[in-house]
């Protein structure tokens, strides 16, 4: 076989025939950029790592070292302190037990303790982005940077609805990483992640786009995920995805495990464009100030396209209802309109258009472009306020669910399975509620098999019941009956 050039090849797999006691090196060209692979040898990987070359015919092995020598100074380590009060047994909690053994009533803390990563997006500013996950409910935070020192560092704004919070450090010989237009990653794309597994300190592991555009996994509000095969660990959270340029085009947030926090090669990052959106606004105003278009939507599918007239590719999100008196009415929108795209951004689904609405202000002007009767059409609107949710306190519903709280939200916010329901929003320990399994989080559908959307109904469905009380809740991605008498 003719030797071949190694600028004309780019990915290395080598292979151990252990039957001839030789290596065999094959080389698939790749447009000059390659991933490593670990040589193996008979002989003993060090044995034959001590013999590979430098160069071949004078020019020098493809590395990702020079691009990293550049990067890894702008990720950093996290370590965040805090407390959080013990949720006490209600049996050991109620106060005739109390009172009958003597127990004096305390409030519990654990310490807790949280490592991940984050990465120095403005090194004249200090800013550092990383996951809200990593620094949620902590009192002190730590950042340790690659050259060994650690700072403590201040919480400018947190997002829990994307997963992402902005800290601030000490502008001293800092290091930045560059953002790069997520938009043009393509399935195939090299990418490197960086981060602090499992607190080891802080490694780099290598690998490729996966998928694009990961959405419906019941992991956050806005659901935008890059997928990718590097490996991405327990601490790794808040780290950078880079691609072979040295830029940042993601932000590590989860990954799919069999327990152990383990990587198997499925992890998701937070693309950089909206990254940049919801970081502008937590610098700007330490929170999030999301708008409401006032629409609910559902993905445009071959049976509704068929219906529509329409091409079952074409993709889109249809409007099935407008909120009264929001922006979406007010700028001219329709139930049945399918939005196929949002300023010069593409929509496909229905989680897509949620994702491009939740990185914008109030105020902000929308350019909205849809298909109604089959002609493309242009619609501008402005985003307007979104009304604080009414939230109801149990007593005013039944004593029976005391302790509880109640919140009505809109289809968009609620994750229930078709768009409604009635949020409970905090059950004190040890109530009434608490006792009969109410949970935090948990999703009201249903009343006594009677399907209940909003507060409204679910007062009328309260009062109308007799001795017994079976609410039907979604506790995640499970549904619950809970009987109350």
């Amino acid at each position: 076989m003719a030797p071949t050039r190694w600028r004309e090849l780019a990915i290395v797999d080598v292979m151990n025939d252990s039957k001839r006691g030789a290596m065999t090196c094959v080389l698939v060209n790749a447009w000059g950029v390659l991933q490593l692979c670990a040589f193996m040898a008979l002989t003993g990987t060090a044995a034959f790592a001590g013999a590979l070359p430098v160069a071949i015919d004078g020019d020098r092995l493809p590395s990702l070292a020079p691009m990293l020598e550049r990067a890894t100074p702008a990720v950093v380590n996290i370590a965040a302190r805090g407390s959080v009060a013990v949720r006490p047994d209600p049996f050991f909690s109620d106060p005739f037990f109390q009172r009958f053994f003597n127990i004096p009533q305390r409030r519990r803390q654990r310490e807790v303790r949280s490592v991940g990563s984050g990465v120095i997006i403005d090194a004249r500013r200090g800013l550092v982005v990383t996951n809200h996950h990593v620094i949620a409910g902590t009192e002190e935070i730590a950042v340790t940077l690659r050259d060994g020192r650690t700072l403590d560092a201040k919480l400018v704004g947190s997002d829990p609805a994307t997963d992402l919070a902005v800290l601030q450090i000490p502008a001293e010989d800092l290091t930045e990483l560059q953002f790069a237009d997520s938009s043009v990653l393509r399935v195939g794309d090299f990418v490197v992640a960086i981060g602090n597994p499992f607190g080891l300190g802080q490694t780099v592991t290598s690998g490729i786009v996966s998928a694009l555009g990961r959405g419906g996994l019941g992991l956050g509000n806005y659901e935008d995920f890059i997928q990718t095969d590097a490996a991405i660990n327990s601490g790794n959270s808040g780290g950078a995805l880079v691609n072979l340029r040295g830029e940042l085009v993601g932000i590590n947030s989860q990954i799919v495990s069999r327990g152990g926090g383990g990587s198997i090669g499925i992890g998701f990052a937070i693309p950089t464009n909206m990254v940049r959106d919801i970081v502008a606004q937590l610098v700007e105003h330490g929170g999030v100030h999301r708008g409401l278009l006032g629409v609910a939507t559902q993905d445009l599918t071959a049976e509704l396209a068929e219906a529509f007239g329409l091409s079952p590719q074409r993709g889109g999100a249809v409007i099935v209802e407008i909120q009264r008196g929001s922006s979406a009415e007010l700028a001219g929108l329709l139930p049945g309109d399918v939005v196929v795209g949002v300023n010069d951004r593409q929509i496909r689904r229905s989680q897509e258009l949620t994702n491009a609405l939740g990185v914008l202000a109030v105020g902000n002007a929308v350019n909205v472009h849809i298909l109604r009767d089959g002609q493309d059409r242009t619609v501008k609107a402005k985003i307007g306020e979104r009304a604080a949710p009414q939230v109801i306190a149990a007593p005013t519903l039944a004593q029976r669910l005391s302790g509880a709280q109640f919140v009505d939200f809109n289809r968009q916010q609620v994750p229930s399975k078709d768009g409604s329901g009635v949020l409970v929003l905090e059950v004190e320990p040890a109530s009434a509620a608490w006792r009969y399994g109410l949970r935090k989080g948990d999703v009201v559908v249903a009343v006594n098999r009677k399907p209940v959307r909003n507060l409204a109904e679910l007062e009328q469905a309260v009062s109308a019941s007799g001795r017994a009380l079976m609410l039907k809740t979604q506790r995640g991605r499970e549904s619950v009956f809970i009987l109350i008498q």
